[in-house]
């Protein structure tokens, strides 16, 4: 039998004085109430119940016993309660890793405010825009863009990562505004990464369900987006990027979106996590928050 059961039987039919009113307490039979108490009784090799027809009283020792039963039983009840708050309520260190530009404008002032909500959590964050393997290097949480392809992982959709194109006000009143993307071999575009002669960036458009490609030209190029951003800013030229973090330039009057009857192709992106790991409160309220935060439109 297991000794903690028991053990509880045997502080419950103490508690009772009957193995009658045990026995409908704990919903088991009288029989099954006696098997436990004489178990405990066969294995310590005492008498801890004096039992006549009408009444039953600890012994000395069936005092000493229980006494220390229920200090036992208040622990394992206080260690089942900790693992279940930890099951319940994050906390703890959280391993992140994030593609750069999400992460390092969109994705940081959400982990902020989660850390804000969630007093007993931490989070170390990683931004690489290469793809990186959450088993072998540790991360419990990764956010990816693009198409997946990883079948060891457990991916929850986020909304795609929309590209839009925009310009300063001062740009688009000096240089004209483009009507079109074919317009935009005549305007300075702001580039991002290093791209070469034999592999040039190239910007897509959508309208009506036909693609338009142009390879955009520029003075200035970065692999970091905030350069790029600071440059639109200061009206050097078109840039395009996403709409999350290009929306509150626009909203404060910084930029302007241009070519608005324009889609360029929307990427998925996904939060994912390794299908090996158990799905613990600092893990699943971090992706549900993520969710809510980035779900879908």
């Amino acid at each position: 039998m297991d000794r903690l059961t028991s053990m509880a039987v045997f502080v419950k039919a103490a508690e009772l004085g009957s193995f009658a009113a045990t026995s409908e307490a704990l919903n088991m039979s009288a029989q099954m109430v006696s098997k436990h108490i004489a178990w405990l009784e066969s294995r310590l090799g005492v008498t801890l119940l004096n039992r006549t027809t009408r009444r039953q009283h600890l012994t000395d020792i069936g005092q000493r016993y229980y006494a220390q039963c229920q200090l036992i039983l208040a622990e394992v009840e206080t260690a089942d309660s900790l693992v279940h708050d930890l099951k319940s309520t994050p906390s703890g260190i959280l391993k992140v890793n994030a593609p750069v530009t999400f992460g390092s404008t969109s994705l940081t002032p959400f982990i902020t405010d989660y850390l804000a909500r969630y007093t007993d959590t931490e989070i170390e964050l990683t931004l690489s825009d290469r793809i990186v393997d959450p088993i072998q290097e540790g991360y419990e949480v990764t956010i990816r863009i693009g198409e997946l392809e990883d079948s060891s992982l457990i991916a929850h959709r986020l909304r795609p990562y929309q590209l839009i194109t925009c310009a300063s006000p001062d740009y688009l009143n000096r240089v004209g505004t483009p009507d079109s993307p074919s317009e935009l071999s005549m305007h300075s575009c702001l580039i991002y990464g290093i791209w070469t002669a034999l592999m040039a960036c190239r910007w897509i458009f959508i309208k009506e369900g036909k693609e338009e490609e142009v390879k955009p030209q520029g003075r200035f190029r970065s692999n970091d987006w905030k350069a790029l951003l600071h440059a639109a800013i200061e009206g050097y030229g078109i840039i395009l990027g996403p709409r999350d973090i290009l929306q509150s330039e626009i909203n404060n009057g910084r930029l302007i979106q241009i070519l608005t009857d324009y889609q360029t192709p929307a990427r998925p992106m996904h939060v994912l996590t390794p299908s090996t790991q158990r799905p613990i409160a600092k893990i699943r309220c971090f992706i549900e928050a993520l969710k809510e935060r980035f779900g879908q439109y």
